[in-house]
């Protein structure tokens, strides 16, 4: 797993489309960590002596910050995930560009 991880970021960094395909991959995966933070704090057991609009939207940046530096780490995998799924995709689209271009 761990190789499939090094050539998948080798080959974000040689193609652009791969950089671009990365790059929403954790997009996506920095938005359900967020989603997912922010239901757990929501299922929390009531207010704190220190809560307060203040307080709670610190904690949302916070939360944020955590999910986006999450999301680079690659802590769930959901990015390297869709990286797999959709590198096909990408590849036959690019290769389908490139056969048009060439007949044009």
């Amino acid at each position: 797993m761990i190789q499939s991880v090094t050539t998948t970021a080798t080959t974000a960094t040689t193609d652009p489309k791969a950089a671009k395909l990365k790059s929403a991959a954790q997009a996506f995966e920095a938005v359900f960590l967020r989603q997912m933070i922010g239901t757990m704090r929501q299922a929390g057991l009531g207010d704190g002596m220190l809560d307060s609009d203040a307080s709670n939207q610190f904690r949302d940046m916070a939360d944020s910050k955590l999910a986006d530096s999450m999301s680079q780490k690659g802590v769930l995998g959901i990015a390297d995930m869709l990286i797999k799924q959709m590198t096909p995709i990408v590849e036959h689209e690019s290769g389908t560009a490139a056969t048009s271009g060439a007949k044009a």
